[in-house]
C-alpha cells in the first residue's frame, strides 16, 4: 500500500484469536455497554422528567451523560460486532467516522467538565450572581459553544490525521481507529502530523486542566471558610462527584497517552485503551448518582410512580369490567 488512496479498509486488533476468549470478550463487552446504557440513559430521563433537576447543574449533567453515551456507542458495538464474527476489518470511511465521533464525544466531555467547574466555582464563590451568570440562556449558549467549537476542533483534528500517506501498511494496534496508531502507519509523514495534532490537543487539554485546578482552588479555599460545618460539608459533597469524574479522565488519559508507543501491539495498549475510552462512561452514572440525594430522590420518584401507573391500570381495567357487567343487569 504505496498511498491513502490504496488503502480501503484497515484490520484492528483483536483481544484473542481464540475463538472462547473471543466470545468470553463479546459477553464482558456487552455487560460494559448495557451498564453505560442504562446509567446514563436513567440520569438524562430523571433530569428531563423532574423539575427539580431543572437547574445548570444537571443540564450539564445531561449533556455529560449524552456525550458519554456516544463516545462509547461509536468503540464498543463495533468490538463486540468483529469477535462475534471473527472478523477484524472497518472500511476506510468507517475508521474516518469512527476517529471524528471519538475525538468529537472525548473533547466535549474535556470542555463539558471545564464549564462544570466553572458552573460550581459560581455557585460556591459567588452565589449571590449565581442566577444571572447562570441563567437559562447563558447555559444553553455555553453548551452549544462546545458542541459548535468541538464539532469544528474534531473535523480538523481527523482531517490532519486522514490528509497523510498509509505507507506502512493497514493494521492498526488497537481494538478501534486510534490516532496515534494510525499515525504509525503514515511513514515519513508521522514526525509532522504527530507535531500538529498533538501540540493542538496539548493545548487545549492543558488549558481546561489549569482553568479546572485553578476554578477548584478558589472553591476550596472558598469553603474553608465557611463558618457552619453542615454548609461546608454540603458544598463539599457537591463538588465531590464532578472533582472524582474530572480525576478519572485526566488519569486515565494521560496514562494512555504519556506512555511511549511500541513498535508492535501488547495486551498493556488494549488495557489502557479501554480504561480512558470506555471507563468514564461507565463509572460517571455511579459516581453521579452514588451520594447525589437529588438523583437517588428523582430515581426513587420515577420508578414509584411507575409502580404506581401500572398498580392503577391492574385495578381500573377489573373495575371497568365490573361495572359494565353491572349495567348490564341494571
Amino acid at each position: 500500500m504505496s498511498n491513502r488512496t490504496t488503502v480501503t479498509e484497515f484490520l484492528l486488533l483483536g483481544f484473542s484469536d481464540v475463538q472462547e476468549l473471543q466470545i468470553l470478550h463479546f459477553i464482558v463487552f456487552l455487560v460494559i455497554y448495557l451498564e453505560a446504557l442504562i446509567g446514563n440513559l436513567l440520569i438524562i430521563t430523571v433530569v428531563v422528567l423532574d423539575h427539580h433537576l431543572h437547574t445548570p447543574m444537571y443540564f450539564f449533567l445531561m449533556n455529560l451523560s449524552i456525550l458519554d453515551l456516544g463516545s462509547i456507542s461509536i468503540i464498543v458495538p463495533r468490538s463486540m460486532a468483529n469477535s462475534l464474527m471473527n472478523t477484524r476489518s472497518i472500511s476506510y470511511s468507517g475508521c474516518v467516522a469512527q476517529v471524528f465521533l471519538f475525538v468529537f464525544f472525548v473533547s466535549a466531555d474535556l470542555v463539558l467538565l471545564t464549564v462544570m467547574a466553572y458552573d460550581r466555582y459560581v455557585a460556591i464563590c459567588q452565589p449571590l450572581h449565581y442566577e444571572r451568570v447562570m441563567n437559562r440562556r447563558a447555559c444553553v449558549q455555553m453548551a452549544a459553544g462546545v458542541w459548535i467549537g468541538v464539532f469544528l476542533y474534531a473535523a480538523l483534528h481527523t482531517g490532519i490525521t486522514f490528509a497523510v500517506s498509509f505507507c506502512g501498511g493497514n493494521v492498526v494496534g488497537q481494538f478501534f481507529c486510534e490516532i496515534p496508531q494510525l499515525l504509525k502507519l503514515t511513514g515519513s509523514d508521522l514526525y509532522l502530523s504527530e507535531t500538529g495534532t498533538i501540540a493542538f490537543s496539548v493545548c487545549l487539554d492543558l488549558s481546561c486542566f489549569v482553568f479546572i485546578i485553578v476554578s477548584y482552588v478558589q472553591i476550596f479555599k472558598t469553603v474553608l471558610r465557611i463558618p457552619s460545618e453542615q454548609r461546608r460539608h454540603k458544598a463539599f459533597l457537591t463538588c465531590l462527584p464532578h472533582l472524582t469524574v474530572v480525576s478519572l479522565f485526566f488519569c486515565t488519559a494521560t496514562f494512555a497517552y504519556s506512555r511511549p508507543t511500541s513498535s508492535s501491539a501488547s495486551a498493556l495498549d488494549l488495557v489502557v485503551a479501554v480504561l480512558y475510552s470506555v471507563l468514564p462512561a461507565v463509572m460517571n452514572p455511579i459516581i453521579y448518582s452514588m451520594r447525589n440525594k437529588e438523583i437517588k430522590a428523582a430515581l426513587r420518584k420515577l420508578i414509584g410512580w411507575r409502580l404506581f401507573t401500572r398498580n392503577n391500570l391492574s385495578i381500573f381495567f377489573p373495575l371497568v369490567v365490573i361495572s359494565f357487567h353491572v349495567s348490564l343487569y341494571m
